[in-house]
């Protein structure tokens, strides 16, 4: 039986916690694919490389373990900036690909990214792609970056989101767009238990 559910949207939108909330009341597995790139874009920073770099992101990303996606430096500009570089590269992709299929296809999961409704699950039971506007997005990651006291400005952390959103919908490789048959979840007005009980409700069938 596929139990998969696929949430997919930008940066900020609310999806990571909205997946995790998910799987604890569906009782699934949960991987947050975007630590994934994460971990990619430190292991070429760590190599002294440009994630930019194909050759450098793909060895990265086939050398890639889960314990990689534990490490406490994957969150920040920094890696928000890596992740997304390194996501641009085909290879890099490819060499993910399996692995959030093995992870997805035994027991079924809930997995949160970018392309997880499109390419990486396109039959999966449930799609939500899940949204909010600029400013909304960037006003929670500016608090996000506070309560971690992490010095930040809103408007330049909003103006990277904007820039992010167009790297992200831009790229060759597995832009950043809703599937056809996802259901649309715009979080701009609602708060994390709103968000929860509105996917709920989008979703009676799934079991």
């Amino acid at each position: 039986m596929n139990r998969i559910i696929a949430i997919d949207g930008p940066a900020a939108a609310g999806k990571g916690t909205l997946a995790r909330r998910l799987a604890a009341h569906f009782a699934l597995p949960y991987l947050d694919t975007g630590l994934l790139y994460r971990a990619v874009g430190r292991r070429v920073l760590d190599a002294g490389h440009n994630p930019s770099d194909p050759v450098a992101a793909e060895a990265a990303a086939r050398a890639i373990t889960p314990d990689d996606t534990q490490r406490s430096d994957l969150r920040g500009p920094v890696a928000d900036e890596a992740a997304s570089a390194v996501a641009a590269v085909p290879g890099v992709r490819a060499a993910l690909l399996d692995f959030q299929r093995r992870f997805g296809g035994a027991n079924g999961a809930v997995l949160d990214g970018r392309d997880i409704g499109t390419v990486v699950f396109p039959d999966a039971a449930a799609k939500l792609f899940v949204t909010a506007s600029p400013e909304a997005r960037g006003l929670r990651r500016y608090r996000e970056l506070l309560g971690r006291n992490t010095a930040a400005d809103l408007a330049t952390v909003t103006a990277e989101i904007r820039a992010r959103d167009a790297i992200d919908a831009s790229r060759a490789a597995a832009p950043l767009k809703s599937a056809e048959d996802a259901i649309l979840l715009d979080t701009t007005e609602l708060d994390a238990d709103q968000v929860f009980a509105r996917a709920l409700a989008l979703l009676p069938g799934f079991a």
